[in-house]
């Protein structure tokens, strides 16, 4: 018999504002939260320095890039991440030499930085205008052998698309992690992407059995309300925990991963999979 081997997972959800220290005390203050209520492994929103700036597209917010090395906010989590023996993914605005990413350093729980992901999928839209400020990530999709399990990241729109979540699960993600920064549409007021939004990445932890977690952020920016509904689901797609959309705060569950490794396999999905026919994924 496999003996248990428990991750704690918690998610943090919170309004944000245009101060970077605010913002990030505010994000520290919850990560300590979830540590001493026995997380494991603590997730913030995307991008969470400061506003979601992708809403315009304006040369003056590149401003607010930095490299990863010596990043002063990256470096204070790997302190806190040490301090509180917990992983933390930092989901940041990355300038590396003439180009500009929107990426996520992964914080081990000795506070040592694992490498760094760049969001693959890169949305354009009203509200979105992400192709202004981000290349398309060259990092190829990722997943850290972490203290409390391996974990792969999707970033806000890489949710979407079921070859992300496969192809992480593929190179051993036991955990699936999206950080974002998701609300209304300005062009569609009456919109409300929520429900699909949810049931995409739903679909992900059922599809390759595996626990899913989505951190969102909560607010009016500008003419865009976030809308929250972070939330935690478990290997069979059902959301064990879960934020409406003006909650602030942390939430968390808990999972055997070697037990959900065992219904993985008897689910047979991956035994029953025939890449031989799906040549097709790789053409545009």
């Amino acid at each position: 018999m496999s003996s248990p081997r428990t991750a704690t997972i918690a998610v943090i959800q919170t309004t944000l504002n245009a101060d970077v220290t605010t913002n990030v005390a505010k994000i520290s203050e919850l990560v300590s939260k979830a540590a001493h209520q026995g997380a494991q492994i603590i997730l913030p929103p995307e991008l969470f320095e400061g506003p979601y700036f992708c809403r315009e597209e304006q040369d003056r917010f590149f401003a607010w890039a930095q490299p990863v090395e010596n990043h002063p906010t990256i470096i204070h989590f790997q302190h806190l991440a040490e301090e509180l023996n917990v992983v933390i993914p930092i989901s940041f605005f990355e300038r590396s030499g003439q180009v500009y990413y929107n990426s996520l350093a992964m914080i081990d729980a000795d506070g040592s930085l694992l490498g760094v992901y760049r969001k693959s999928h890169i949305p354009d839209g009203p509200g979105y205008e992400e192709k202004f400020y981000f290349r398309e990530g060259d990092t190829g999709f990722k997943v850290w052998d972490t203290a409390f399990g391996k974990i792969g990241v999707g970033i806000c729109w890489d949710q979407w698309f079921p070859e992300c979540a496969r192809a992480m699960v593929l190179m051993g993600a036991e955990i699936l992690l999206y950080p974002t920064a998701i609300g209304s549409e300005p062009e569609e007021p009456d919109l409300n992407t929520k429900d699909p939004w949810q049931r995409a990445m739903i679909g992900h932890a059922v599809s390759n059995v595996i626990p899913v977690a989505a951190a969102n952020r909560i607010g009016l920016e500008g003419n865009q309300t976030f809308y929250g509904h972070s939330f935690i689901a478990n290997h069979r797609g059902d959301k064990v925990a879960e934020f409406t959309d003006r909650d602030e705060g942390v939430i968390l569950a808990s999972f055997d991963l070697n037990q959900i490794r065992l219904n993985r396999a008897s689910f047979g999905f991956f035994r029953d999979r025939r890449p031989d026919l799906y040549q097709v994924l790789l053409s545009p």
